[in-house]
């Protein structure tokens, strides 16, 4: 293999999500047609937003930007996994699956950092709603959006320049659906104790400080619920903030559920499955997910 000199594999394949070949055909058109709705519902919200003037605010700035993501996201794996229900042999070059894993990356790590924006733009919205509109400007959310971009390029750079002097030549068929972190590691015939070290430090940064920053903003705007005195208006804060929350549940669970496992084969078909859910279902359901009622107090 020319690409780097660092591997004798030209080509992977993919497993996909069954070796059932009845299962193809209901597949196909059943993921078809989520991608026709995906596309529909996130352009449509994307464009709805644009050509909105009242919903330009800083709480659809973030969600048209996170539509963004959940298309892109998307559509780098659906696009190729579509392909894989009609092909007897569903082949991926070398240097198209490191793009693939690179894109995949960028755009579910900025997911991550995005969601974390939104809860602190929720917090903002809730906790000092006079103040709202000084503390979110359009500068500030500009910042925040562009440094959510950046953190997901620089991981992403990370793990696939990692991924990149990893040698694979004991086989070539991926057990998923994309090519992925882990299922990409099982096939190594070097030492991977770098790519170790760099998930270790990345999934601190990349996840788990998301998910605390989002808890610690929650635990905040709960306190700040609790003070509001009209029931309706603690019933319209608790409704700006579930769609956040639901996302968030669906997009965190299923990622964990999918990396936390014990390696085997029947969890790795289990958390396949699962993997699913945040990097085909959540796109999909995010446009119905955050409904374009919500407004803040």
């Amino acid at each position: 293999m020319a690409a780097g000199n660092h591997s004798s594999v030209t080509e992977f394949v993919l497993a996909g999500l069954t070796e059932h070949s009845g299962l193809q055909l209901p597949l196909f058109l059943l993921f078809l047609g989520i991608y026709v709705v995906t596309v529909m519902g996130n352009l449509g919200m994307i464009t709805l937003i644009g050509l909105s003037s009242h919903l330009h605010t800083p709480m659809y700035y973030f969600l048209c930007s996170l539509s963004f993501i959940d298309l892109c996201q998307f559509t780098v794996i659906t696009l190729k996994m579509l392909v894989s229900f009609v092909t007897e042999r569903n082949t991926i070059s070398y240097p198209a699956c490191m793009s693939q894993f690179f894109f995949f990356l960028v755009f579910v790590i900025s997911k991550s950092h995005m969601l974390v924006v939104m809860a602190y733009d929720h917090y903002v919205a809730i906790y000092n709603p006079l103040l709202y509109n000084v503390t979110m400007s359009y500068q500030l959310c500009s910042c925040m959006v562009v440094g959510v971009y950046i953190m997901g390029l620089t991981g992403a750079t990370a793990h696939t320049g990692c991924m990149l002097r990893v040698l694979f030549c004991k086989a070539d068929v991926i057990n998923h659906y994309l090519c992925d972190l882990f299922p990409l590691l099982e096939l190594s015939c070097s030492t991977t104790y770098i790519n170790e070290v760099v998930v270790l430090c990345f999934s601190a940064f990349d996840t788990l400080t998301p998910i605390l920053t989002i808890l610690s903003s929650y635990i905040f705007i709960i306190s700040s619920i609790l003070h509001i005195r009209p029931t309706e208006g603690r019933s319209k804060a608790f409704s700006t903030c579930s769609s956040h929350i639901s996302a968030v549940t669906i997009f965190y669970g299923s990622a964990a559920f999918m990396h936390l496992q014990p390696s085997s084969v029947s969890s790795m078909e289990q958390g396949k499955v699962s993997s699913v859910f945040y990097t085909i279902i959540v796109p999909m359901l995010n446009p119905l997910i955050y409904s374009l009622r919500n407004n803040y107090i």
